[in-house]
């Protein structure tokens, strides 16, 4: 449902080729069949809306009512670049391109609200409001030779009114809108003209305007999508299918989508297309509706409430925009104050949503504020991504970082962490303590593993699925305790390759009895890593620790070690590393730990000054496969002992090929910081 009952206005996309893009599996991390992260890609900006988006060859054409671009998350005014309602943008950088194209108009307001390309992507179809293209007349519909990004001169047609919805044969351009007559002749909301812009026969007669088009598998037929009631005088609100030559009636679909509301955007796959619809006041429906093609019948369609503006498939998902607020009809989320603009469901079955849920604002006062109006996917370097384009200002599921009008996504793996576990508590039962918390949230991922650690030590891990409207209560009860005993408890949340959370707060609580036993966790309280290649250099400072044997690295680490406790022995020692999130922070190669004899110091040491070592390994840390994951190593306890209520250091070193980088005590955060696990129990 939209804000208002202001004229709403979007742009009818074809569903884009899948030819040409990657065939990759979902990205690494994300919960199946998603295929993109959630992770927004670093792109420039618009000053204004961006109501078109198409794609060939690497390259993303925006189109819209906006005056320049900018930096990613600059302030409106910084570094700016004249664009008038046009800039073409590289897919894999999200950078502007040399093509730039100037829509202007005579009086009013010139808007650029449709783009399509031709098959053989040689031409860009734009359509709009607007006398001129670069200086070049041209009546709401105008052809850019792609190669050389100019206004193509031999393609000339004049419309009456503005162009809405676009989609290219390699001999035909169709196109819906406004307008009732092209070159002089009646057309009403519909038309097709050739490669030169001469009409031709096509004329279904919509009493009302025009917005979406898409052929059928074979070509012969076109879907129509907009805001009228009747085709050719047939009772068809919002959708028909019509003969691609004549414009005849092939199917019609009285009755199938309320009156109150409207197709904006239609998308295909293979086996069907899929509807975009906004409604206005009571009785609407504003959610997706599934057809098939092979019948022309409804496969599915689900009620969310939250004016839906733009659908595109992608490896069996149908991605959507929209400003969603209420999709309990389906059973999922509840009726929000605040809107989620981007949601994901599967072409086979929308319930449930899929977990994948990056956000936009609405956009700023003076708009309609529904936030993003379009989306298309394009491939460059073998990697594929999703673009928005709208209304925004800001990237709601990242910090409220500023973007306007522009962001995208892709199909590489996903890097950020969930969030941190809350609500941990811990209490007293039969036979134990018993752990609750609340679920996190991963925007791309609704599956995620749950570590739980007692005084620093892992002890099991618990599995759950979360969404932004249900985060459930999780529990363990941990029956390995020892009486008299004070425990701390802490969560940190996973997804599948490993991205992990910082440690939650901890719990602590008290067994009954006399302790017999207790377990200490203690950080580094110095590191640093030295570098064969460059031997008088120093990384005392750096957030990551490096090992390996050829062209060598070598790691240093200190824990100031506590006392034992009152009649109590240490029992075991095990040291724990995180690898970092750097892409090659994992190793085929295992590390050694060795016990260092020789002085050292965090911010001086060099490989030149590099420190004595105890020859023999007291612990091995296997091969660390993973980036952002623990590895952990159990240590021979002579030399720990005898360093009881002292310092203590060790080294990390390889014999191995393969570098390994860990995070340092210097890396952001309260976790993954390199520890030592001691054991102290009675004799």
């Amino acid at each position: 449902m939209r804000r208002s009952s202001a004229g709403v206005v979007a742009v009818g996309m074809a569903a884009a080729s899948m030819v040409g893009f990657s065939s990759a599996g979902p990205a690494e991390a994300l919960t199946g069949p998603v295929a993109m992260t959630a992770d927004d890609l670093s792109t420039w900006q618009t000053n204004g809306v961006v109501w078109a988006l198409a794609q060939a060859d690497g390259v993303v054409f925006a189109g819209g009512t906006f005056s320049s671009v900018r930096p990613p998350g600059a302030a409106a005014g910084t570094g700016e670049q004249q664009a008038l309602n046009f800039q073409a943008f590289d897919a894999a950088s999200g950078a502007p391109t040399s093509c730039k194209l100037s829509f202007t108009v005579g009086s009013g307001t010139a808007t650029v609200r449709a783009l399509a390309v031709s098959p053989d992507k040689s031409t860009l179809y734009a359509g709009g409001t607007f006398g001129s293209v670069n200086g070049v007349p041209a009546s709401n519909l105008a052809a850019i030779d792609i190669a050389t990004c100019t206004v193509k001169t031999d393609f000339k047609v004049s419309v009456s009114a503005q162009v809405r919805g676009i989609v290219a044969s390699d001999d035909t351009v169709y196109f819906g809108g406004n307008f009732t007559t092209v070159a002089g002749e009646a057309r009403q909301h519909f038309a097709a003209v050739g490669t030169t812009g001469a009409l031709k026969p096509f004329a279904p007669a919509a009493d009302d305007i025009g917005k979406a088009l898409l052929f059928t598998p074979d070509g012969s037929d076109l879907v129509l999508g907009g805001d009228f009631n009747t085709v050719n005088g047939a009772d068809s609100h919002a959708l028909a299918v019509v003969d691609a030559t004549t414009g005849a009636n092939v199917r019609t679909y009285p009755g199938f989508i309320p009156l109150t509301s409207t197709v904006q955007d239609l998308t295909s796959d293979a086996t069907g297309f899929y509807t975009g619809n906004e409604g206005t006041g009571g009785g609407i429906f504003d959610g997706r509706i599934a057809v098939d093609f092979s019948t022309l019948n409804q496969r599915w369609r689900d009620t969310c409430l939250g004016a839906t503006q733009a659908v595109q498939v992608y490896k069996g998902v149908l991605y959507s925009a929209s400003h969603g607020h209420d999709c309990s009809s389906m059973g999922q989320f509840p009726q929000m104050d605040d809107r989620q603009h981007l949601l994901a469901e599967s072409v086979t079955n929308p319930r449930p949503l899929l977990g994948w849920f990056p956000d936009t604002d609405d956009g700023p006062a003076g708009t309609e504020q529904i936030g993003p109006r379009t989306l298309v996917t394009a491939s460059k370097g073998g990697t594929d991504y999703l673009w928005v384009g709208g209304e925004f200002t800001r990237i709601a599921s990242n910090g409220n970082r500023p973007q306007q009008g522009l962001v995208r996504f892709a199909n590489t793996p996903d890097t950020r962490t969930p969030s941190v576990p809350q609500s941990v508590t811990a209490s007293l039962v039969g036979g134990g303590v018993r752990l609750n918390w609340q679920a996190s949230l991963d925007l791309d991922d609704s599956a995620l593993t749950y570590t739980i650690y007692r005084n620093g030590a892992k002890i099991a891990t618990v599995s759950g699925n979360s969404t932004f409207w249900i985060l459930p209560t999780l529990g363990l009860t941990d029956k390995a305790t020892q009486p008299g005993t004070t425990y701390a408890y802490q969560v940190a949340a996973s997804d599948a390759v490993g991205n992990t959370s910082a440690r939650s707060a901890a719990a602590s609580v008290t067994t009954f009895g006399t302790a017999t036993s207790t377990t200490l966790t203690v950080e580094d309280g110095a590191d640093t890593y030295v570098n064969a290649g460059a031997p008088s250099a120093a990384y005392g400072t750096d957030q990551e620790l490096a090992v390996r044997g050829s062209s060598a690295y070598a790691s240093y680490l200190r824990f100031d070690l506590p006392a034992a406790p009152a009649g109590m022995v240490l029992k075991g020692a095990q040291l724990t590393l995180r690898t970092s999130s750097d892409a090659v922070a994992n190793s085929t190669d295992p590390i050694s730990v060795q016990h260092v004899t020789g002085s050292w110091t965090e911010g001086d040491t060099t490989w030149t000054t590099r420190p004595a070592l105890d020859p023999a390994a007291i612990g091995t840390v296997p091969a660390p496969a993973a980036t952002q994951t623990d590895y952990s190593a159990s240590l021979a306890l002579p030399s720990l002992t005898a360093a009881l209520g002292g310092p203590y250091d060790l080294a990390l070193t390889s014999t191995g090929t393969d570098s390994a980088w860990f995070w340092s005590r210097e890396s952001p955060g309260t976790s993954g910081h390199p520890q030592l696990l001691l054991t102290f129990g009675t004799p």
